[in-house]
């Protein structure tokens, strides 16, 4: 018995020394790890997959064989050149993913260049809308430039609450606009939005923000619209920039005057010839490529949208309209950070949500009674591919130019995909005989679910224009000007 007992004591030693043996070594294990880390916490190989150098370039894409477009090109429409784009099913889209050409999805701005988080640890663009009881800075009647289909109240809109509310980030708070502070950070300066019908809307929007302390002068023209507030000499510009490519309507083979050609590879040379004037810019697009459209690269045909290729050229049709959208972003965004003559800031705003329920915009598609914020988004599979693309544009071009200190992205989509509230809806128009409720059968009347009412949802851009801007040249010692009225 005893000889027993000594076996298990000797064989629960022998256990516990081994036991022990196996944590010294594992402990030995951790700190040599952790020293490694800390000396190189992040391989190089990591930091390629991560901001995308091993992504293809256009030319890579060009020369390689591309699987057949998928469900995301189902046809939208734009109609009477009012961009009005609905909801179609596509793949779902992941943040963290990489698309089936190897985009990145989304690369960390700490990859790149950590003030792309402009408030430092704050993220302004994961947040929750929170009512506010002060209202807008402005109404449709103390601003004398709304465009009529943006003019909600004007053209009838009963409900109101929909300008009350404000966006509220997770982790700190976004300043209201000051527009005495904003005309003194961009003294003596030109900021120029670029891009299409939701840029103008963005930009009537900043201008009558401004109006409610100096009435501006107006120093445009047909090509470029210009407003110059003389106590600073602050300009606020806008350049039409459909596709931010370099666009056509010469006839090729199958396709005449009518269809729009968007070479992929070439930037809107109109923009790029008057961006040295500008200190700061905003660059937007997407929508218009829903349009009926060709897609060309080196002079290539290679895709389109909306129009049917001749039996020839359907092999080489590679491309859809969310591809193409991704092409052209890179192009322009290349081309701006490889500007010699120009050296401002480029804010680059993300694809605007548009909110057509139950149809297209010309199928029954509806944003009809939304009065406040929706609760969560719903997903679009349409405007997440738009975004996802735009994304990885954005950090591949910045990889590839080194540019990303001068370029800051101005991340919307998520947070505006709540404001199903914010549109025009069928109060577009002032005609005091127009359709406004839903009629037999419970189809709506005719909408603009995709820009935004002014005074509204889209005041918020550029209260984060403001914070972006006030972060590259605020100095507080600086005199706030005297503003003329």
């Amino acid at each position: 018995m005893s000889l027993l007992v000594s076996k298990d004591i000797s064989g629960l030693m022998s256990l516990q020394r081994s036991v022990s043996v196996y944590i010294a070594f594992l402990a030995l294990f951790l700190f040599g790890a952790s020293l490694f880390l800390i000396s190189s916490p992040i391989t190089s190989s990591i930091h390629e997959y991560m901001v995308g150098i091993h992504s293809p370039t256009i030319q890579d894409f060009v020369n390689s064989t591309v699987s057949k477009v998928h469900q995301d090109d189902q046809d939208h429409h734009i109609g009477n050149g009012h961009e009005n784009i609905s909801s179609v099913p596509s793949p779902s889209v992941s943040k963290e993913n990489i698309d089936e050409k190897g985009q990145v999805a989304v690369a960390p701005p700490s990859k790149l260049d950590s003030r792309n988080n402009i408030s430092g640890d704050c993220d302004l663009y994961h947040g929750r809308w929170v009512h506010d009881p002060d209202g807008p800075l402005y109404t449709n009647k103390t601003c004398p430039i709304i465009t009529q289909m943006q003019n909600c109240q004007g053209n009838g809109r009963p409900d109101r609450d929909y300008e009350n509310w404000r966006w509220k980030p997770d982790q700190c708070d976004l300043p209201r606009f000051d527009p005495r502070k904003f005309l003194q950070l961009m003294q003596g300066k030109t900021l120029a939005f670029i891009g299409d019908s939701v840029a103008r809307n963005q930009m009537e929007s900043l201008l009558c923000i401004l109006w409610q302390v100096e009435t501006p002068k107006n120093r445009g023209n047909r090509l470029m619209h210009r407003w110059t507030f003389p106590s600073t000499s602050t300009t606020i510009a806008r350049i039409w920039s459909s596709w931010l490519v370099h666009h056509t309507n010469d006839p090729i083979e199958g396709a005449g005057a009518d269809v729009d050609k968007l070479h992929l590879d070439m930037p809107d040379e109109f923009f790029m010839e008057h961006i040295p004037k500008f200190d700061v810019i905003v660059l937007s697009s997407g929508h218009w490529f829903a349009k009926k459209s060709v897609y060309l690269l080196n002079s290539t045909v290679i895709g389109g949208q909306l129009w049917n290729p001749p039996t020839s050229m359907e092999q080489s049709m590679k491309v859809n309209h969310m591809e193409a959208y991704r092409i052209s972003v890179e192009t322009a965004l290349t081309a701006i950070a490889r500007q010699p003559n120009y050296a401002g800031l480029t804010i680059v705003r993300t694809y605007s949500p548009d909110h057509y329920e139950g149809g297209e915009w010309n199928t029954g598609g509806s944003c009809t009674g939304k009065s406040k914020p929706a609760q969560r988004v719903v997903e679009n599979g349409f405007t997440n591919g738009m975004h996802q693309r735009q994304v990885a544009s954005f950090w591949n071009s910045m990889q590839k130019t080194g540019a990303a200190a001068r370029f800051r992205l101005m991340d919307i989509t998520e947070g505006f995909g709540l404001r199903h509230d914010g549109h025009p809806g069928p109060y577009r128009s002032p005609d005091p005989n127009k359709i406004t409720k839903r009629g037999r059968g419970g189809r709506p009347p005719s909408q603009d679910c995709l820009h935004w009412c002014m005074p509204g949802p889209v005041d918020t851009w550029n209260e984060l224009v403001l914070e972006i801007i006030r972060r590259e040249f605020d100095h507080a010692n600086d005199p706030i000007p005297q503003l003329q009225h």
